[in-house]
C-alpha cells in the first residue's frame, strides 16, 4: 500500500511542478492572455463549464462515442483475430489488408466517415471503430498465433470441441495481447476523436476547442487539453493498465510480486 502511495506521489511530482511554474512564469512575464492564459483564468473557465454544465456535456458526448466505438470494434475484431489465428488460409488473405488499412486507421477516415454518416455521432463512432478494429484484430491474430499447437493437440485429445477450444483454449491465450491491442487501440482513438470533433460535431471536447479559438478563449482551449489529458491518465492508469497487468499475471506470463 505504502508502495503504491509513492508510485503515485512520483507519478503526479511533475505535474506539480509544471503548474507551480505556470502559475510562476505566465504572470512574472506578463504573457499576453490570447497567447497564453494564466492558471487562475483556467481554474475559473473549468468551473464556470462545471456550473453551467457545458463541460460535463462535452465530457460526456466524447466518453459515449469512445465506448460504443470501441465496444462496437471488439465485437467485430476478437472473432475475427482468432479465425484469422486458426485458419492460414484466412490470415494470409486478410493480412495484406490490415497492414494497409492499419496505416489509415483513425484520422485518416474522417474526410471520407463526414461524407457517408454526416456530421455527428455515427462519422465519429466510425473513426473511433477503425482506431481501435484493426489493432486489435491484429493483437488477437498474434494472441492466437502463440499459443502451442502441443496445447491445441492435446485439448483436441482431451475431447475439447469447438466451444471448449475457443473459450478455454484460444481465448484465454490470447487475452493477454488482446488487452494490449484494447490499450493501444484506445490510445488512438483518443486522438482520433478529438480531431473528428473538431470537424464532425457540435458538442464534445475537440468541438470545445475549436470553437474556443474562434474567440481567442485561451483558458478554454488549455482547459480542454487539461481535461483531455487527465481523462486519458485515469483510463489508463485505473482502468486499462491494472487489466493489463492482472490479466498477464492470470495466465502466468508473469509472476506477482
Amino acid at each position: 500500500m505504502l508502495w503504491r502511495l509513492s508510485s503515485a506521489l512520483w507519478f503526479c511530482a511533475p505535474f506539480v511542478v509544471l503548474l507551480i511554474l505556470w502559475a510562476v512564469f505566465i504572470p512574472y512575464f506578463d504573457v499576453n492572455p490570447r497567447l497564453f492564459p494564466h492558471l487562475s483564468s483556467v481554474i475559473q473557465a473549468g468551473i464556470e463549464g462545471i456550473k453551467d454544465g457545458t463541460l460535463i456535456q462535452h465530457i460526456g458526448a466524447s466518453l459515449l462515442r469512445v465506448a460504443v466505438g470501441t465496444v462496437l470494434a471488439l465485437l467485430i475484431a476478437i472473432p475475427l483475430g482468432i479465425a484469422m489465428g486458426v485458419s492460414p488460409i484466412i490470415s494470409s488473405f486478410l493480412t495484406p489488408l490490415f497492414r494497409f488499412f492499419s496505416v489509415l486507421a483513425g484520422i485518416a477516415w474522417i474526410p471520407i466517415a463526414t461524407l457517408w454518416f454526416g456530421y455527428g455521432f455515427g462519422a465519429i463512432t466510425f473513426v473511433i471503430f477503425n482506431a481501435v478494429f484493426f489493432i486489435v484484430t491484429y493483437n488477437t491474430l498474434l494472441g492466437v498465433s502463440t499459443i502451442p499447437l502441443q496445447v491445441r493437440n492435446a485439448a483436441a485429445s482431451l475431447g475439447a470441441g469447438r466451444w471448449a477450444m475457443l473459450t478455454e483454449v484460444l481465448l484465454p491465450g490470447a487475452l493477454p495481447n488482446i488487452v494490449t491491442g484494447i490499450r493501444t487501440g484506445l490510445g488512438f482513438a483518443w486522438r482520433g476523436l478529438i480531431a473528428a470533433e473538431m470537424i464532425a460535431t457540435n458538442v464534445g471536447l475537440g468541438y470545445m476547442l475549436f470553437v474556443a479559438r474562434d474567440f481567442y478563449r485561451t483558458e478554454v482551449i488549455v482547459l480542454g487539453m487539461i481535461v483531455i489529458g487527465v481523462l486519458w491518465l485515469l483510463l489508463d492508469r485505473l482502468v486499462l493498465a491494472p487489466i493489463e497487468r492482472a490479466t498477464i499475471e492470470r495466465w502466468g506470463m508473469v509472476q506477482r510480486a
